[in-house]
């Protein structure tokens, strides 16, 4: 496995920034609403927004209403559940297909969290998603009965650090990449991907295949990316130099 590299800070001259959020702005915590906001990075967030001209979005499993409820930006791309969600940072937002039979799904996996307390259901706009960091002996039987369930349903798993997902089959957080970059702003821009998590792997993939890269976050890894930050705190640090250089 080859050892990743720092990134340099003037990687991002010239560069549409792609962020994932937990993981990489934020510390994982035992639920999603357990995070907690770094003092200092949305005002940080908004000046590189400034500096990039505007080529800045937030790519995360999150729906978009849960990222902008954490970070109230304006004039910055979001892209929701793993790439299903999408909105420009005009304000111009993509129509959600909602799968048929999501109720029935969301029941069956309400019922199954039911035997621990410890495991937490997620409902997103188009899936949902089944924690199991509170309980973590329990990480194997999720895994199975969410592929199980997902077989039956002919939905797409996407598994995460400590949750899977049941989504439907399609976009990705690479695909919501490329979408981005067919936009004016960003289209003569090199694509940068920050992510922690394997469902990052798409955008690292998506940026290179644009002639850009991808910045893990976390432990060295099999990975498409081609450097590496080794924690949430790093990157904000990386992100600071970067602006500070910029400006």
């Amino acid at each position: 496995m080859t050892r990743l590299k720092f990134p340099p800070t003037n990687l991002l001259d010239g560069a549409a920034l792609f962020l994932d959020f937990d993981g990489t702005l934020v510390e994982l915590a035992e639920t999603p609403d357990a995070i907690l906001i770094p003092e200092g990075l949305t005002p940080l967030l908004n000046r590189l927004h400034r500096n990039l001209g505007g080529r800045l979005a937030i790519v995360s499993g999150r729906s978009i209403e849960d990222l902008e409820r954490h970070l109230p930006l304006s004039g910055v791309g979001y892209s929701g559940s793993h790439g299903l969600e999408l909105r420009l940072p005009d304000g111009t937002g993509l129509p959600l297909s909602v799968p048929i039979g999501l109720d029935d799904v969301r029941g069956s996996v309400a019922r199954f969290a039911l035997r621990d307390p410890g495991l937490l259901v997620e409902d997103k706009p188009a899936g949902i998603a089944l924690h199991f960091r509170r309980a973590p002996d329990q990480g194997e039987a999720v895994a199975d009965f969410m592929s199980h369930l997902a077989q039956e349903r002919g939905w797409a798993v996407q598994r995460g650090n400590m949750v899977v997902e049941l989504r439907p089959t399609g976009a990705t957080k690479g695909d919501a990449l490329r979408a981005f970059m067919t936009e004016p702003g960003f289209a003569d821009a090199r694509p940068v991907f920050v992510g922690d998590d394997l469902t990052d792997e798409h955008g690292f993939e998506a940026a290179q295949a644009l002639a850009g890269v991808g910045v893990l976050v976390g432990p060295e890894r099999e990975t498409a990316a081609r450097y590496r930050l080794p924690s949430v705190a790093a990157v904000a640090q990386w992100l600071a130099e970067a602006a500070r250089e910029a400006a």
